[in-house]
């Protein structure tokens, strides 16, 4: 698998986001709080991938745009490195996963840091997934 994130594995559909944050579960896994919900594989969405993700940098922790988008960059960056193994757990359990990451930490971490939670993140939501099938 190829270590991209193109346009098809971005979030953007307002009914699947309405729908993650009224059915979806929670995790916390500093410096991130992740809302993530397994959809039927049976229905497409419109989407032929298996998973799709939307990555926020909330206006009231970053005021000035460039650390926002700094901080999701960083995040891109780290969840496109990390993604082929979590997409092969999700062929594995045949699963199409939807999920939003927030970053809720004050400060912003430097790419190391952010690599090793993101690793800690994926492991923990692909826990909580076997947990709840």
């Amino acid at each position: 698998m190829a270590f991209t994130f193109n346009k098809e594995e971005r979030l953007c559909s307002r009914q699947l986001i309405d729908r993650l944050y009224t059915e979806g579960h929670r995790l916390m896994a500093f410096p991130y709080s992740v809302q993530w919900l397994c959809l039927d594989t049976d229905t497409n969405h419109g989407k032929n991938n298996l998973c799709q993700v939307m990555i926020v940098a909330p206006k009231r922790k970053f005021k000035h745009a460039v650390d926002r988008n700094r901080v999701r960059r960083l995040t891109r960056e780290c969840y496109r490195l990390r993604k082929p193994t979590f997409y092969q757990f999700l062929q594995e359990h045949n699963l199409q996963l939807v999920f939003s990451m927030v970053y809720i930490h004050n400060e912003i971490m430097p790419y190391d840091q952010l690599g090793h939670k993101m690793d800690k993140l994926l492991t923990t939501l692909e826990k909580e997934i076997t947990a709840t099938l």
